[in-house]
């Protein structure tokens, strides 16, 4: 038998509420909106430990009290009901997938105006932060407009982000599963790796592999791409088969319990032409001394400024779409990112997705590997071959 999924404790989703609240009262906020959908699912499971499947859902922090999850209609209500890590769940009709059904069901439904008339009953209402704010819908943004009756509406999405940006330690053994699952069903998948193979038989073995060592899902849609379309950033496996004289990308993160692991390598197939063999080659140096460059108290800048200039040195400057890391957690790729645009500097706990991505239009090569920040150094969360996977 497979071990039991660890999952985070009710009690560490109470201590994020109570911090979320305390930032709310240093900025004036008396309410925090936020909203998720299926596929931008961070900010509420971060919040509940919810993910939303087909409908949307939203919560509900006021400045003191208890938190409310939104979610439409009865089947997502049971489904909030079961692993929500809320005690008040109601349903907002506006909260449907597109196309649902008239609920023969009865359902008790609660509009933004009935929710705050009620919270106007303890606090006053005068400021209202969204998360989220470029993916809630119009109607139910309009909905809170409404309910607001004049309350400022402001963007509050770095209230979240802050404080996802430091991982706790329970946080951290589940990133460590995911990036352990991602990994080591990436080895066995590279066993069936030959000419004649096509990209989505490879997909398909890494992920049967993953849910058979615990993976919920995925964190993002993963691909295994080659040949012509490696220039790509963003792919699809298709029914391509892998010829002889390619490379072959794989990009792919297992999700476990909520957190994503992720790697990205690439496989050669006999011969490439040379400017592909010189990208591929500065591309893992990039790799190498960004995680070398990378530690505890070290500017942001300094590791963004390292990268871009290897890369002009080697003459692939401008051809990356931004620095060599990411912030990873309940999203593959969320922030803060690695760039010289901030002062920021790395600190113990932080968790990054080194992300190596180089390509003109027409070669290309992403190489990824996970690392914690520690008080020390950084730990390594994925190691693999970090060299070229050379196939016979």
């Amino acid at each position: 038998m497979g071990k039991q999924i660890k999952r985070l404790p009710r009690e560490e989703y109470n201590q994020r509420i109570c911090r979320v609240q305390e930032r709310m009262a240093q900025e004036g906020i008396d309410l925090l909106v936020a909203h998720a959908c299926e596929c931008e699912s961070a900010t509420v499971r971060y919040l509940t430990d919810f993910w939303a499947v087909f409908d949307f859902v939203g919560v509900l922090v006021p400045v003191e009290g208890k938190p409310i999850l939104l979610t439409g209609g009865p089947e997502s209500y049971d489904f909030a009901v079961k692993f929500a890590q809320i005690d008040d769940v109601r349903v907002h009709p506006m909260y449907v997938e597109t196309c649902a059904p008239e609920w023969d069901k009865p359902t008790d439904p609660w509009s933004y105006e009935r929710i705050l008339d009620e919270i106007r009953e303890r606090i006053p209402v005068r400021k209202i932060g969204i998360a989220n704010v470029n993916t809630i819908p119009h109607v139910i943004y309009a909905d809170i407009e409404k309910g607001a009756r004049g309350a400022q509406i402001v963007p509050a999405e770095d209230i979240i982000l802050d404080l996802r940006a430091y991982k706790s330690d329970g946080e951290i053994e589940l990133l460590k599963e995911g990036y352990r699952i991602t990994e080591e069903a990436l080895k066995k998948t590279m066993e069936i790796l030959r000419p004649g193979v096509r990209e989505r038989e490879l997909l398909a073995r890494w992920k049967a592999i993953s849910f058979e060592m615990g993976a919920e899902g995925f964190g993002y849609p993963c691909w295994v791409t080659s040949g012509p379309s490696t220039y790509q950033s963003l792919c699809k496996s298709t029914d391509r088969e892998i010829g002889e004289n390619e490379m072959v990308q794989f990009s792919v993160g297992a999700k476990y319990s909520g957190y994503c692991g992720n790697i990205g390598r690439v496989a050669v197939l006999g011969k490439l032409p040379q400017r592909h063999m010189d990208m591929i080659k500065i591309a893992g140096e990039c790799l190498e001394e960004t995680i070398a460059t990378m530690g505890p108290g070290v500017p942001f800048a300094q590791v963004y400024d390292k990268f871009q200039a290897r890369l002009t040195r080697y003459g692939f400057g401008g051809l990356s779409l931004y620095g060599p890391a990411h912030s990873t957690g309940l999203q593959e790729c969320e922030a803060p990112w690695v760039d010289n645009r901030t002062g920021r500097v790395l600190k113990p706990n932080m968790v990054f997705n080194i992300d190596i991505w180089i390509a003109d239009d027409r070669y290309g090569v992403r190489l990824e590997d996970g690392v914690l920040v520690t008080e020390t150094g950084l730990e390594q969360l994925t190691t693999w071959h970090r060299d070229v996977i050379t196939i016979a």
